[in-house]
């Protein structure tokens, strides 16, 4: 017969008795103890097929890496980074009978490296070598300047960045803004070159330009930049701005329509509107029987083209009075006043 699920390593002695009618016979046993030992298998490690390439993660994702074995008794599992063990909390190794598993919450750039898994059982072992490569943006590109500008054209140059993300750059990305409205629209996208031409630039106008570096993460967060802009000249004309006459359109304030005296309805919100002209841009305050009301929260004051307006929020008879709008600039002082009266429905 065949007895199972015996503890391994044990020494164990069997007897075997024969039993009839008449009842049990005398037993007879083994002479020598026997050693349960467990079948040996070979160590042997299933490597993924797409862990037998390398293995690219972005920064901050997180990395687990499975690999299944087989063997018995149980292996030894030992992984190393570059030919030195594993260390710190960064990196956990999770084992279990059947696979052992490589994990990293948070990926960094330092976390590359070629690393080994190997099992031991007695002299017999296993390897497998998984190369992880943890990429990130480039950096922007460096040293950009104007080479040479003709007709609608500019010749740009730049260098390589200085950080590739631990990967190949893939292109770059040439911007360029109208210095007038400083809004980019892309010129190129995906080059591979380090050099290039603008076209289509208008004469007269002057363009910034900058440049975003690729990889397989994505562009850059920053752009390498032209300081000053670059003018496009028409050539053969040189632009002579004609000579004027400088005038003085200083004027002291004068209000166009001055402020006119109301009857309103206490809580509900009411206005003082008034115009007035003036150069430069008079400075306007608010008073209320002498009192300024710059700092009342319960006033508010609105310009527009000339136009003044005072807004009194659910006014009650307390608010009424005198109220005085002044205008101020370099040339002179105005003002105009009216009278506000606040009844109470009856």
């Amino acid at each position: 017969m065949l007895v199972k699920d015996l503890p391994t390593g044990a020494r164990l002695l069997f007897r075997v008795r024969a039993h009839n009618m008449a009842g049990p016979g005398a037993p007879v046993a083994t002479k020598e103890p026997v050693t349960v030992q467990e079948i040996l298998q070979r160590p042997r490690l299933q490597l993924p097929r797409h862990l037998r390439q390398t293995i690219q993660r972005k920064v901050g994702e997180p990395v687990n890496l499975l690999i299944p074995f087989q063997g018995k008794p149980r292996p030894q599992v030992t992984w190393t980074k570059e030919g030195q063990p594993l260390a710190g909390e960064e990196v956990s190794i999770r084992n279990s009978p059947t696979d052992t598993i490589l994990f990293i919450r948070a990926a960094r750039r330092a976390h590359s490296g070629t690393y080994q898994v190997m099992l031991r059982i007695e002299n017999m072992e296993d390897k497998a070598t998984l190369v992880l490569q943890i990429v990130d943006k480039p950096s922007p590109p460096q040293d950009i300047r104007v080479i040479e500008a003709w007709g609608f054209n500019v010749a740009l140059e730049w260098k390589p960045p200085q950080d590739d993300g631990n990967t190949e750059i893939w292109g770059y990305t040439v911007q360029k803004a109208d210095k007038k409205t400083m809004e980019w629209f892309t010129v190129l996208e995906h080059y591979r070159r380090t050099h290039c031409v603008v076209s289509e630039l208008i004469i007269g106008n002057g363009y910034y330009f900058r440049v975003f570096s690729h990889n397989m993460v994505g562009p850059s967060d920053k752009a390498a930049t032209t300081k000053e802009p670059v003018f496009v000249p028409k050539p053969g004309i040189t632009y002579e701005p004609p000579s004027y006459k400088a005038l003085d359109f200083s004027e002291a304030p004068s209000f166009t329509r001055p402020l006119v005296s109301r009857s309103v309805i206490a809580g509900y919100n009411a206005t003082l509107c008034c115009a007035v002209r003036g150069s430069p841009k008079p400075k306007i305050s608010w008073f209320k029987n002498g009192l300024d009301l710059g700092q009342d929260a319960r006033f508010r004051m609105f310009s527009k083209q000339g136009v003044l307006t005072l807004e009194i929020r659910k006014p009650c008879p307390f608010d009424g009075g005198i109220y005085v709008c002044r205008a101020t600039n370099l040339q002179g002082e105005a003002q105009c006043e009216c009278r506000l009266e606040v009844r109470v429905p009856q």
